[in-house]
C-alpha cells in the first residue's frame, strides 16, 4: 500500500517533501517506493508522528492498521503502547527494515506486516483504530486513500487521518502536484463525515517545527482529522 511521502519532521531523516526521489517514472507503486527506500539505508527516523501520539495515546488498545507504514516507526510505538498492529505498506523493502526494528524493539509478536498497493486492496471494518499518516502519492487521488482509511473502521473504532496541508508545506518543498494535499475542511467533506455514521472529534490544522536540510527550522501546518464510526 503505502502510497505516502511521510512525516516531515519526526518520522523522516530531513523532510521528503520533494527531495527524495520518488522515481515517478516507474511503472507502478512497488517500483516507485521500493526505489525510494533503496536510495537511503534509512529512510524514517523511527519515531512516531506526533500527531499520532497526540491523538491515540488516551484510548484504549485494541486492533490498529497503520496505512501506509514504511520502515514502522509509528507500528512499534502503538505496539509498545499494548495494540495488535497490522502494518501495510506496498514496499518490501520499507517491510522489512520495520520488521527488523520491531525485532529490535521486542515488538515482533505485536506486529502483522502486510504487502498491499492501497489502489487494489478492498477494506474491511474490522479495526479499533485505522491510523493514515501522510498518505500522499503522485499515484493515488487522496480521497481514495481517505475513503479507504474509513472503510477498515470497526463500528466504535477510530479513525485518524493527517498528511500535509496545502498552504503549510516546507519552504524546500517540490511537491506541486495540484491536488495532492488537503485542508481539513476538504477531508471531512470528502469522507462525509457529518452525514455518516460518526462522530467527529479533531477537524483541525497544526502548526509543527521541523527541521531544513541545512538545519534551518520551518513551521508547517499539519491537517489532523478524528473521528469515531458510531456503534
Amino acid at each position: 500500500m503505502a502510497e505516502h511521502t511521510h512525516d516531515g519532521g519526526t518520522r523522516p531523516n530531513g523532510d521528503p517533501q520533494g527531495r527524495l526521489d520518488l522515481h515517478k517514472d516507474a511503472d507502478n507503486a512497488i517500483d516507485m517506493w521500493d526505489g525510494m527506500y533503496r536510495e537511503r539505508a534509512k529512510i524514517w527516523s523511527g519515531n512516531p508522528n506526533p500527531q499520532l501520539v497526540a491523538e491515540v495515546e488516551g484510548l484504549a488498545p485494541g486492533a490498529a492498521l497503520d496505512l501506509g507504514c514504511g520502515e514502522g516507526g509509528d507500528a512499534i510505538w502503538l505496539a509498545r503502547h499494548g495494540w495488535r498492529v497490522t502494518a501495510m505498506d506496498v514496499s518490501s523493502v520499507a517491510l522489512e527494515r520495520g520488521a527488523a526494528h520491531a525485532a529490535d524493539n521486542g515488538q515482533e509478536e505485536r506486529i502483522t506486516w502486510v504487502q498491499q498497493d492501497l489502489a487494489e486492496w478492498t477494506p474491511e471494518p474490522v479495526f479499533d483504530l485505522v491510523s493514515a499518516q501522510f498518505l500522499h502519492s503522485p499515484l493515488l487521488p487522496w480521497r481514495d486513500s481517505a475513503q479507504k482509511a474509513a472503510g477498515a473502521v470497526a463500528p466504535g473504532g477510530t479513525l485518524l487521518i493527517v498528511g500535509h496541508h496545502p498552504h503549510g508545506l516546507a519552504p524546500w518543498s517540490h511537491h506541486h502536484e495540484t491536488g495532492m494535499f488537503y485542508t481539513p475542511e476538504e477531508l471531512a467533506e470528502a469522507l462525509g463525515l457529518e452525514h455518516g455514521p460518526w462522530s467527529v472529534e479533531v477537524v483541525a490544522a497544526r502548526e509543527r517545527t521541523i527541521e531544513g536540510p541545512d538545519g534551518t527550522p520551518a513551521t508547517i501546518l499539519d491537517t489532523v482529522l478524528r473521528a469515531t464510526r458510531k456503534p
